[in-house]
């Protein structure tokens, strides 16, 4: 008995160590010296060209946006986003629509925070 309980516990970390997904986050944080209807058309039509990047780049596995509604916080926008491996998110960052709905906050974006992490 107890060598099967052995065994089990072995493949068990074996299978542990498996990686089986990059969780990627983002904040963005805006200028205040931008108006806020500028901020806020900026911040939606990111959300929208982000959201629409899985038709585009297959290797997205999910993705969303939230634009914060708490006027206490310091970061506006957050971007939540899962994909199979590190090399998916790094090909995923230079792909030419990723840029591009990259650059609709270009002139509003004070600062960026991004973590990525596997699971």
């Amino acid at each position: 008995m107890y060598f099967c309980a052995a065994i089990a516990l072995q493949r068990y970390k074996l299978f542990a160590k498996i990686i089986y997904m990059v969780k990627h986050i983002v904040l963005f944080k805006l200028k205040d010296s931008v108006g806020e209807e500028a901020r806020l058309s900026a911040m939606h039509r990111f959300k929208t060209a982000i959201e629409a990047l899985p038709a585009v780049i297959p290797t997205i596995r999910k993705i969303e946006v939230g634009l914060n509604t708490n006027p206490e916080e310091q970061w506006q926008v957050a971007l939540y986003s899962e994909f199979d491996s590190l090399a998916d998110v790094q090909a995923y960052a230079v792909h030419p629509d990723h840029k591009a709905a990259g650059a609709l906050l270009a002139e509003v974006k004070e600062n960026r925070a991004c973590v990525d992490y596997e699971i």
